[in-house]
């Protein structure tokens, strides 16, 4: 858009060269007139006066015709800049200034070719005097005159490449029947970055000095503009990815399993994730800007120290556990682990804080050695978790059952802790014999403890080790009443059967035990019930399985109740000595 200035100029301009025109005619009428009357009365300094006067203002009106046209270059030059520099974005940057090229010059095609990060001049636009993109078979120019303005980095004028004798015989202007050329560098800070390249392949001489001038001057417009829109564009992308990049870093770091809190040096929390609100019970916002003795005030005394120490001496702490009071005053197990947040210039910032709540955790681990104090641990490496189902597989196996005797009346007189404590420890030695020889402690049934070999692990001399285990219970029972004193009248007596049993689990999915069921089960029940304190019965079955390497004494046949025949048991002295 004109300003009023320039506005006011063109009209001088105007003004004067109207002025001059009519003077013009003024001075050609009187020197007609002079020439034509030849009067004797007029001096001859009046003739040469008028001629002269003639010839000052005809180069006074063509110099005057001048400055118009250059001023007229040179406002569309202002023009062209504030076009160009209208936009930043460099696609729409490259069609103003191809168009503009073309509007200025004439031109009939218009290109223009920029370096690429590898420093190969790259084709970005070519338009047509229609202000239309041209098509990749419209988009043939001359190789040469392009290479000839990179190696120089001067421009190229040709009138007519067919006969110019720089271009002659060259196969690109031969082939496209190229004719006026105008090419030009773009230079930034006297660094070439590409070309502008201008032709029409129809009329010759089209392009003057003049214009190559002033395509000159536009190209150093150009050049700064493109550069400024190639770095608005690369800043652009670079933005975007970064932008991206927090995204994806946001997500990420909201998405962490652990809490994770960062802060200043002053302590201050900076920043903290959905993980770490949630331990805490806070929300995000809440906790950011917040001191860390407001969060964690109860546990502060043993974090503090580990604070100065990460910032000041760059040294990790990993594992640090405490117990902090959160939700409802109720005790959480955490851990820690802290490290110093660095800058670019591994200046220490503050602190990254990793937060793990560990209540559930310890809580199952403490349910975990429970259960394995309570169920051998041959049966929980068998059983797997996530295909627990009610049911069971049958198997043969050698079972047994120890119960103290004499513990009922001894019971009687007894205070319950003291009860509690003495059945511990004698059922406590009955367990670890079973357990040393691999066998499955099932459950304790008062003073009682059953268990089994053979399963979930197969033990081909299954039925020997609960022989084993049972010599082992009584001898430890001895040596426990020669240690402390023993109440009076407690030791155990033992029933040994093998048979096939069903072995599974039994109850509900919220009640489950891992148990055996079957008829001799019962048997081996029964026998142990009518053992004599001290003694160890074997059934005929279990018998036939170790006839020849145990010790026994026959003794009468036990009426079993729910038995319809009597049982033929054998009591067990020893181990043959092999």
């Amino acid at each position: 858009m004109m300003t009023a200035d320039n506005e006011g100029s063109s009209v001088t301009f105007v003004s004067i060269e109207q002025k001059l025109q009519l003077m013009s005619g003024i001075l050609e009428k009187m020197n007609t007139f002079l020439v034509e009357t030849r009067s004797a009365a007029i001096p001859p300094l009046i003739y040469e006066g008028v001629k002269q006067l003639s010839m000052a203002l005809a180069s006074l009106t063509k110099r005057v015709h001048a400055l118009e046209e250059e001023r007229s270059d040179l406002q569309a030059l202002a023009q062209i800049g504030q076009i160009i520099n209208s936009s930043l974005k460099l696609d729409v940057v490259l069609k103003i200034v191809m168009d503009t090229i073309i509007r200025l010059t004439g031109a009939e095609r218009g290109f223009l070719m920029l370096k690429d990060e590898n420093g190969t001049l790259k084709l970005r636009v070519a338009r047509n005097w229609e202000q239309e993109t041209l098509d990749e078979a419209e988009a043939s120019i001359s190789s040469t005159v392009i290479n000839r303005v990179v190696e120089t980095a001067q421009p190229v004028l040709t009138t007519n490449a067919q006969e110019d004798p720089r271009f002659t015989g060259q196969e690109s202007v031969v082939a496209y029947n190229l004719r006026s050329i105008l090419c030009v560098p773009l230079m930034v800070k006297d660094e070439l970055t590409g070309v502008i390249y201008a032709d029409n392949r129809i009329r010759s001489g089209l392009f003057t000095q003049k214009q190559l001038d002033l395509l000159r001057a536009f190209a150093h417009q150009a050049a700064v503009a493109i550069e400024n829109a190639s770095l608005f564009d690369s800043v652009s992308r670079t933005l975007s990815e970064v932008t991206e990049l927090k995204n994806l870093m946001d997500n990420v770091f909201a998405s962490i399993a652990s809490g994770v809190l960062t802060t200043n040096v002053e302590k201050q929390i900076v920043l903290c994730n959905r993980a770490a609100a949630d331990i805490l019970g806070h929300e995000t916002q809440e906790m950011i800007g917040k001191d860390l003795k407001e969060i964690f005030d109860p546990c502060m005394p043993i974090l503090e120290p580990y604070i100065g120490k990460v910032m000041h001496s760059d040294e990790k702490v990993l594992g640090l556990e405490t117990s902090l009071a959160l939700r409802q005053e109720q005790m959480s197990e955490l851990r820690f682990s802290l490290a110093p947040l660095k800058d670019a210039q591994e200046t220490t910032q503050g602190v990254a804080i990793v937060l793990e709540d560990l209540t559930e955790q310890k809580r199952l681990m403490a349910q975990k050695r429970l259960f394995e104090r309570m169920v051998s641990p041959a049966v929980i490496e068998q059983l797997d978790p996530n295909s627990l189902a009610l049911g069971g597989r049958r198997a043969l196996i050698t079972t047994l059952f120890a119960d103290i005797r004499g513990f009922t009346s001894f019971s009687e007189g007894v205070d319950p802790e003291a009860l509690v404590t003495v059945l511990n420890r004698y059922l406590a030695i009955a367990a670890e014999a079973v357990l040393n020889e691999g066998g499955t402690v099932d459950k304790f049934l008062g003073d009682a403890v059953m268990a089994w070999f053979n399963a979930p692990i197969p033990q081909p001399d299954h039925t020997l080790r609960a022989v084993r285990a049972a010599l082992a219970i009584s001898k430890a029972q001895a040596l426990l009443h020669q240690s402390v004193e023993a109440p009076a009248g407690l030791s155990f007596g033992v029933g040994i059967h093998c048979g096939e049993a069903v072995l599974g689990l039994v109850g509900t999915e919220k009640r489950l035990d891992y148990t055996a069921i079957g008829d001799s089960v019962n048997t081996a029940k029964r026998i142990q019930e009518n053992a004599l304190a001290g003694q160890i019965l074997i059934s005929h079955e279990a018998y036939q399985n170790v006839k020849g390497q145990i010790k026994v004494r026959a003794v009468e046949p036990i009426t079993a109740k729910g038995k319809r025949d009597p049982i033929v048991v054998y009591e067990v002295l020893g181990i043959n000595e092999s």
